[in-house]
């Protein structure tokens, strides 16, 4: 017999999910301990187990998922054919009609009067203090994406409007904005140009001290240039998601936390483990949640499976994107801000609003 941890590992399946299953009487467990209620599950139900996975990773519905394992268990060939091709079928007629609403998308950007971003044509200057452009840079590194199939986010967007820089990484699920003053540009028109990651980090490696640090847009080509060092390189010609639009959250509950405490709180507390599924361009990852919920007292606290029930609405995010934040924030004190459990957690520094990072939640299955 198996208990429903050993399950969880040798299936594919997390907990949360084998207990939704056997609530929903697709994959009951094969005797439950009337005392302490722990699930047991016999060998044989192993590979019923590592079915069920595969046909969720596959996305067929409940439903045709009971009849499936149903057909299987009896050897009912002809049934699960059935059931799987009517299934594919679905896919394929889902996946043409997204292609034709994705061709549609296209030709509306197209013919957008404004695009979201766009490599200008004059040569523009700027200049910032090293420092807080490399301030600016650790601040959202962190959050750019090693995705392959999404070549606009693999770098760091600079956007020089005014007096101000904004630079801006984000991989989907999280995204990290950060604020530069700058002289030079002055009224010129906003320009916005895409820096590769390995472009961003050359130009990091030349910030040092309080010297001035020069940067040009040339076309598609971006240079940073320190007294006598320079990194120089072309952009990246794709466009950049609005992430003015993105990042305009709903004012929600903020909570100030002690950094050094809570990391310890997060790296040492309980954790749950995600759904598989793709993440940065990987199919059926499995990650770690850190599940956090803020009391009436205004504290927030790092919960584990049952923990705090009546005390505030959980949000869960991805532990490893939690520290990585928390580590970007580079003060002892941070802001944590809460929406509804669906809505994104914002951590902010409490003495510069125009720096700060927000982390996609995580549904946490029943």
């Amino acid at each position: 017999m198996r208990s429903i941890g050993e399950m969880a590992r040798d299936s594919g399946l997390g907990v949360s999910a084998l207990r939704f299953y056997d609530r929903a009487g697709v994959l009951v467990p094969a005797w439950v301990d009337p005392v302490s209620g722990y699930r047991w599950y016999s060998p044989e139900q192993l590979e019923e187990a590592r079915l069920l996975a595969r046909l969720r990773r596959a996305g067929m519905p409940l439903a045709d998922i009971r009849l499936v394992l149903a057909g299987w268990s009896s050897a009912d060939t002809d049934l699960v054919h059935q059931l799987l091709e009517a299934h594919l079928r679905r896919l394929e007629r889902g996946l043409s009609d997204a292609r034709g609403e994705f061709s549609t998308l296209r030709a509306l950007l197209a013919h957008r009067e404004n695009p979201m971003t766009s490599i200008r044509s004059a040569t523009v200057r700027s200049t910032a203090l090293s420092s807080e452009l490399a301030a600016a840079l650790d601040a959202v590194r962190f959050a750019a994406s090693t995705d392959p199939e999404l070549p606009m986010l693999g770098g760091v967007l600079f956007d020089i409007e005014g007096e101000t820089l904004h630079v801006v990484a984000t991989d989907r699920y999280r995204m990290a904005v950060s604020r530069v003053a700058v002289t030079g540009h002055g009224g010129g028109p906003r320009t916005q140009v895409i820096v590769p990651v390995p472009l961003v980090d050359a130009m990091r490696a030349l910030l040092s001290g309080e010297e001035p640090a020069r940067l040009a847009v040339d076309g598609d080509r971006v240079t940073l240039d320190t007294g006598d060092r320079q990194a120089a390189g072309q952009c990246l010609g794709h466009d950049f998601p609005d992430y003015r639009r993105l990042v305009h959250l709903p004012a929600g509950r903020r909570v100030l936390v002690d950094v050094p405490s809570f990391e310890e709180a997060v790296r040492t507390g309980p954790v749950r483990k995600s759904e598989a599924r793709e993440q940065d361009g990987q199919d059926g990852v499995s990650y770690d949640l850190t599940v956090l919920r803020v009391t009436d007292d205004g504290t927030v606290s790092v919960s584990g499976d049952g923990d705090g029930v009546d005390e505030g609405t959980p949000v869960a995010v991805n532990r490893e994107f939690l520290l990585h934040a928390l580590a970007a924030g580079a003060r002892n004190r941070l802001v944590l801000e809460f929406g509804d459990p669906t809505a994104p957690l914002a951590v902010r520094r409490p003495d510069e609003e125009g720096t700060f990072s927000i982390l996609m939640p995580v549904r946490l299955e029943s």
